[in-house]
């Protein structure tokens, strides 16, 4: 299993597009968290309170989330697209422990860029607002929140790029699955409707990080865990036809 690690480390971080997707999601993380503070804080006479301020550095979680889809999806879509997964099966006749190698090398190179990322987020909206006080618990609370978020969303575009084996498909996908659509589930009629809403991919995850909706039946942990149960649902199903399907 270590000579798996080794080799999807080398991956991810030797493929030109791999790195800078990932670099897209920081920057597209820090830069619109920055700006929405700064708007804010030139828009207003009264001071910026730090929950505000963390809320608003954490804004461009929408947009990064996208990019650490994307980053998921080429994960494994790029090989079918290069016709490198024949050599990985190859080297793998496990299929099951080369996917499992490549979520645990995606896992721990996502959680720790978008840990950084995030708190760096904070950071500099902090700096900017210049709130009165600030509470280092949440600070390292919505931190921790956004990195899970968007290391869960990358698994999400994994799980995509498994199921779907082609690299446009499963970006068009994650953006109908964890953008688009989920901004319709809002537009349902009655009770049912708001509860799908809540229960819907994106909508509950967010929860970890920004609440969605103030009447919401999901709290951050539940939402997060319902999140979590779309992905290993998208995840399962991939691995299911990567045992089946031929390279």
């Amino acid at each position: 299993m270590t000579d798996i690690l080794r080799s999807e480390w080398t991956k991810i971080r030797s493929v030109r597009s791999t790195v800078w997707t990932l670099a897209a999601a920081a920057i597209l993380l820090i830069g619109i968290g920055a700006l929405i503070n700064a708007a804010q804080k030139g828009s207003v006479d009264e001071p910026v309170t730090a929950a505000t301020a963390i809320q608003l550095s954490l804004v461009g979680n929408m947009f990064a989330s996208l990019a650490m889809a994307t980053l998921g999806a080429l994960v494994i879509s790029s090989e079918y697209r290069t016709g490198g997964i024949r050599t990985s099966l190859m080297a793998v006749p496990k299929r099951l422990r080369l996917l499992t190698g490549k979520i645990v090398v995606f896992t721990a190179t996502a959680l720790v860029v978008s840990a950084v990322a995030s708190a760096v987020s904070i950071l500099l909206g902090l700096l900017i607002a210049q709130p009165p006080s600030v509470d280092p618990g949440a600070v390292a609370g919505a931190a921790l929140g956004s990195a899970l978020y968007l290391t869960a969303c990358g698994l999400f575009g994994l799980g995509l790029g498994v199921l779907i084996r082609h690299t446009p498909g499963a970006i068009v996908s994650a953006i109908a699955l964890m953008l688009v659509l989920p901004q319709l589930m809002y537009q349902l009629p009655g009770q049912w409707g708001r509860t799908v809403a809540d229960y819907f991919t994106t909508n509950a995850g967010m929860m970890i990080v920004l609440p969605v909706r103030g009447d919401s039946a999901l709290g951050p942990w539940s939402g997060f865990g319902v999140y979590l149960v779309w992905i290993a649902v998208t995840v399962a199903a991939g691995a299911v036809l990567l045992q089946r399907r031929d390279a």
